[in-house]
């Protein structure tokens, strides 16, 4: 009987060579490169609206707001991921001295997919809680106008909140600032929902 092959494990620096190359994203887990699927432009949108509502609330302060080409390294798991908006309180502190990948982000965003949804409420945020800086994880619904906020409190508990409607607002305590429902959906088209599409009839 033939024997399987052992699976290579890339180290990290096989990784960050090969995605330096790359023309797409990957994130990086264990030894194995996973490819992250490409956005769709309502995706983009919500996530561009909610950068730029954060950068203005932040004019002028000593936080920066970056978009999904910032890599993200969880150091008590190693993941290397791309969080599709992420906020840096004060100085940068980088994985190594290549400057490309930070470990301190104060804020992590995620607009939400039918594809990634589970694994970023689950197992992703389960990476996330263990980044000693961050404050507030941000959950943005592509469904509806809806932010659900994650906030961690002392004793490592995090505490849930949510805004939705375009007229709502929410407090993000880690920033001092608030931000603006309507602004980070605006121009959104969202289709309709129905709960149990298979039961709908014919007309």
């Amino acid at each position: 009987m033939a024997l399987a092959k052992p699976i290579h494990r890339l180290t990290e620096a096989e990784y960050l060579e090969i995605e330096r190359r790359a023309e797409f994203k990957s994130e990086f887990f264990q030894g194995e490169m996973f490819a992250m699927a490409g956005g769709t432009p309502l995706h983009s949108l919500i996530a561009t609206n909610f950068a730029r509502e954060l950068g203005n609330g932040l004019e002028g302060s000593s936080c920066i707001v970056y978009n999904s080409d910032l890599r993200v390294k969880v150091e008590s798991c190693g993941l290397d991921t791309y969080p599709d908006v992420s906020v840096v309180w004060g100085n940068r502190q980088y994985a190594d001295e290549q400057n490309e990948t930070i470990v301190n982000p104060k804020v992590i965003i995620e607009v939400l997919s039918d594809s990634t949804e589970a694994y970023d409420r689950g197992a992703k945020f389960e990476f996330y809680r263990q980044i000693p800086s961050l404050q507030e994880y941000l959950l943005a619904s592509q469904r509806q106008a809806r932010i659900e906020q994650f906030i961690r409190r002392p004793g490592d508990e995090w505490l849930l909140r949510h805004a939705a409607g375009m007229g709502a607002t929410l407090v993000l305590p880690s920033l001092d600032i608030t931000v603006s429902v309507g602004r980070v959906f605006a121009n959104v088209e969202f289709s309709p929902v129905t709960l149990h599409p298979e039961r709908q009839t014919r007309n």
